[in-house]
């Protein structure tokens, strides 16, 4: 016998009589298979957007500043230059680096040469090496019996000529005995007219004495009292006076750059009148086995 049931109820649907509300179908199930492959680049396109509108606060609170005027400009320029000024000017002179920084390398050189008055004569020098050895002017010891040293710590000994070098009025002490602490000086290169010079020295007695000047010629010629003449000498201004002689002569940084020999006087006597000769620490320095400057 044939089923003349409709096909909807052959198909276990349900049945919709007249007057009631007709089921909901369910939804169909969501890929999620999509929302994973689109998840990043929303995260991406949301970062963007947020730092763009990072920017566009920070830029607008940026713009919203004053603008810094000209004057402000000025003002700012002068304050700097104001403070430059001051430090330099607060700096000390040149003058009391270069001398605290040589002292503890200048050494008082007695020569006796003999019993009767006069016959001990007073020098400088200079220590030019951790040796101790000590760089002064050949006249100031030379034909002495004896010789002796007064470092600047108190320390004193006996010393005897080491090298010499008669065309240049240079010799080179070695002392017997060394202070605890040897301090050389640093020996500079070469000079030009006009450069500021520092004179240190024992002149007239006064030990530790400075003096400063600028340099006045260079290449110029000098007669000693025994009649040699050098040549090749430095020129300066610096006052010196009998007792210089084999003291250093400084540069503004503190470098020896030559030997104190002797002082011009058309009087006849020994006292500076404003023009003092050195000899160039490049061929002063050629005494003590130094290389060429």
């Amino acid at each position: 016998m044939r089923d003349r049931r409709a096909p909807a109820e052959l198909a276990g649907a349900a049945v919709v009589t007249e007057g009631s509300t007709p089921p909901v179908p369910p939804s169909p199930p969501v890929s999620r298979r999509r929302f994973r492959g689109r998840n990043p680049w929303v995260l991406v396109v949301l970062a963007i957007v947020l730092t763009g509108v990072a920017l566009a606060v920070v830029d607008q609170r940026a713009t919203s500043r004053p603008a810094t005027s000209q004057a402000d400009v000025n003002d700012i320029v002068d304050q700097k230059l104001a403070d430059a000024v001051e430090a330099i000017l607060s700096q000390p002179p040149p003058g009391v680096a270069v001398y605290e920084n040589t002292r503890p390398a200048l050494v008082v050189v007695q020569a006796d040469r003999g019993p009767g008055p006069g016959s001990q004569g007073l020098g400088s020098g200079v220590i030019i090496n951790d040796e101790g050895e000590i760089l002064t002017s050949l006249h100031v010891v030379q034909d002495a019996a004896s010789i002796r040293v007064f470092f600047f710590d108190g320390t004193d000994a006996t010393a005897l000529i080491a090298m010499s070098d008669p065309n240049n009025d240079i010799a080179v002490l070695t002392p017997q005995r060394l202070p605890e602490v040897v301090v050389p000086a640093v020996l500079g290169g070469g000079a030009s007219v006009g450069d500021e010079a520092f004179a240190v020295g024992n002149p007239l007695g006064l030990t530790g004495s400075l003096s400063a000047g600028v340099i006045s010629g260079l290449n110029r010629s000098f007669r000693l009292a025994n009649g040699r003449t050098l040549t090749g000498m430095i020129q300066f201004d610096a006052a010196v006076n009998p007792g210089n002689s084999g003291g250093p002569l400084l540069n503004r940084a503190g470098q020896v750059i030559g030997i104190v020999t002797g002082l011009a006087n058309n009087a006849g006597d020994d006292h500076f009148i404003g023009i003092g000769f050195a000899v160039p620490i490049g061929t002063a320095g050629g005494a003590a086995g130094a290389p060429a400057r």
